[in-house]
């Protein structure tokens, strides 16, 4: 791999089954057309999945992704991909998370490793540079995430070794478990923990020793130089500092309330008359420390304890603004502590905190509209705002104990099992329940919940160029007066040219996702783009192409539709591009957003002609897949009639 920087230039294979591994060299080919962290899990899962197969059977593949830019100099290089198929929806799984694992992967020199298969008794995967062990994790099993990762510094006798690892609720295959690394921070979405519990696979701990290569070290230098100017200089950093710096993600539960999409009551309204209990402005009275991702300028993670009242000593990192809402606001909830005890449990049990809590919310609303009994329930009686209902409904997910061992299903199965005409008011997309959005009061995050290649979620195509005043100018200055105009960026309810807005935005985030950099710096506030991460690729890597704005948009929606390709070999189509009838249907009752639904056709016929999808299906046209140079994706889903055209 001479004259190329950045990757380590090799992936490690890991079958459980056999206890073997081999180490493989990573296609130059897919540095230049896929870039790296989600770029090269898309190329992967599609080469070795086959469509049909049990996402928690041995078949399946947990990959774990990092970029070119992982463990470098430059803004938040320490963020980790984690993907398979999906046990929550049963289509493309994907997660990320930072902290400091994925540098200690590729300083162990991998760009990335697959671990497919199952074990017989407990495991986990050691890596220590050139040496791979699968070591017995017995003694780990059933202990909680924070407890597993301090077995594995005692049994490795180093406490400075990075972990991936699953609690109780990952072994006992609950279909939201997630990942854990450096104790608080969680790959959430999905279910990734599930497969891993699914393989007997408890953690996977790395060190490594190895530096990475710069291509062109000089050139490199006043690139990051710059990168690091614009975030903590000038009109940016002031915007960093009043935001995302000062508060962390909390930051967002004012600006959410000040526009109307603040998530409450089951997503029934966007406005939370008790926002400022549990703003970021409250959390600062239990703040006690501040900890940082791996090379990141803005630092938004904070440690939070309670000191006083029923939950007193809950130490943990967090709550984000997602756990704020799903374990707050949706179930109308505004006792701090207990929603800091509650994150800290899903933590300690390995649960998508987002998930756990739209369970909850959702079963709330069906038993006020007796759509269930308390027979139907376990004997529950759930009302909104219940603070015991909400921690024993944790413990007993995460345990599968009672009702729980149905609701760790995820709401979507649960409802199905329950009938009754309690799936309506599972609000979610493709079996994912929503995060922390509301359609009905800014347009585009609607379209962007409904196309989400992974279901109802913002971090693939959540635009922040429309959401507040003070945005819009950047996107005018960004994009031009003309092209800002065509996407009617300064009107966050006109769902005119969010299409166009929608296809732009998924194709950027699929480049930060590969590289693979925060989504806060370019998503929130929107400090880089192309014009940063092209010249930073170039000297890094020396790949002439990574260096081209124009090809490395291209690269994005390359692996933006490679992954939409990924759910229409399993099926998916139109059918599941939709939303809640409460988005669609019912108008936003108070709020900035009052009497406003999603005009979802509207944006999603400009969404697909864009992004090359047939309006009938939903499948992606041989057109477009040539175009990006997916020839091969074309014929496959060509011989089992899901191709469009």
């Amino acid at each position: 791999m001479e004259g190329i920087g950045g990757y380590a230039g090799r992936y490690l294979e890991v079958d459980l089954t056999t206890g073997k591994h081999r180490v493989r060299d990573t296609p130059r080919a897919w540095m230049r057309d896929y870039v790296g962290g989600t770029g090269f899990a898309a190329r992967y899962l599609w080469d070795h999945l086959t469509p049909g197969i049990d996402p928690l059977g041995p078949e399946n593949v947990i990959f774990f992704g990092t970029g070119p830019v992982t463990g470098t100099l430059g803004h938040a290089t320490g963020r980790l991909v984690v993907a398979s198929k999906a046990p929550l929806t049963g289509i493309w799984g994907e997660s990320h998370v930072g902290g400091q694992l994925a540098p200690e992967i590729k300083y162990a020199g991998y760009d990335f490793i697959a671990i497919t298969g199952r074990a017989e008794r407990p495991v986990y995967l050691w890596i220590d540079d050139d040496h791979v062990e699968i070591r017995d994790a017995s003694h780990m099993w059933g202990k909680t995430t924070r407890e597993t990762f301090k077995l594995i510094w005692e049994d490795v006798g180093d406490d400075s070794v990075q972990s991936a690892v699953i609690g109780p609720a990952g072994e006992r295959l609950v279909r939201f478990a997630n990942v854990m690394v450096d104790f608080y921070d969680a790959a959430g979405r999905t279910g990734m923990g599930a497969v891993m519990g699914s393989k007997n696979l408890k953690a996977v701990a790395v060190r490594g020793s190895r530096g990475i290569k710069v291509a062109n070290f000089e050139e490199f230098y006043e690139v990051i130089q710059r990168i690091y100017a614009k975030a903590t200089t000038g009109e940016w950093r002031e915007i960093a500092n009043d935001t995302i710096r000062g508060y962390g993600t909390p930051y967002l539960i004012d600006v959410m309330y000040s526009i109307g999409r603040l998530p409450t009551k089951n997503h029934w309204t966007g406005v939370f008359p008790e926002a400022e209990k549990i703003n970021g402005e409250a959390l600062k009275a239990v703040r006690i420390s501040h900890k940082s991702c791996f090379s990141c300028f803005l630092q938004c993670k904070y440690v939070h304890h309670v000191d006083s009242g029923r939950f007193a000593c809950t130490l943990t990192g967090g709550p984000e603004y997602e756990a704020l809402v799903s374990l707050g606001t949706n179930v109308m909830i505004s006792d701090l502590g207990a929603i800091i005890h509650a994150n800290n449990l899903c933590n300690e049990y390995g649960m998508d905190v987002i998930t756990a809590g739209k369970i909850i919310s959702w079963l709330m609303e069906v038993y006020e509209r007796g759509l269930v009994t308390e027979e139907d329930i376990g004997g529950l009686r759930p009302k909104w705002g219940d603070v015991d209902l909400v921690i024993d409904l944790l413990h007993k997910m995460a345990r599968r104990e009672g009702i729980g061992d149905l609701l760790a299903e995820g709401a979507l199965r649960a409802a199905r099992k329950i009938g009754k005409g309690t799936e309506r008011y599972v609000i979610h997309v493709k079996g994912l329940e929503a995060s922390a959005q509301d359609g009905r009061s800014h347009k585009s995050i609607g379209l962007a919940h409904a196309v989400n290649v992974r279901g109802a979620d913002h971090l693939r195509g959540l635009c922040t160029y429309d959401e507040l005043p003070w945005a819009v100018k950047y996107a005018y200055e960004r994009f031009g007066e003309e092209e800002a105009k065509r996407m009617v960026i300064d009107d966050r309810l006109d769902p005119t040219g969010k299409g166009y807005l929608t296809w732009l935005t998924e194709n950027f985030y699929s480049i930060v996702d590969s590289m693979i950099t925060c989504k806060y710096g370019a998503m929130w506030p929107m400090i880089y783009y192309y014009d940063d991460f092209a010249p930073w690729l170039k000297a890094l890597t020396g790949i002439e192409e990574l260096g081209s704005e124009r090809r490395l948009a291209l690269a994005g929606e390359r692996i933006y539709m490679l992954r939409r390709a990924f759910n229409a070999r399993e099926g998916v189509g139109k059918e599941a591009d939709t939303l809640n009838p409460r988005f669609t249907e019912e108008p936003m009752p108070e709020g900035p957003g009052k009497g406003q639904v999603v005009e979802l056709e509207v944006m999603l016929r400009e969404y697909y002609e864009y992004r090359g999808l047939d309006w009938e299906t939903g499948w992606p046209k041989r057109s477009k897949l040539e175009q990006l140079g997916l020839t091969d994706v074309a014929e496959e889903l060509a011989s089992l009639g899901r191709l469009g055209e």
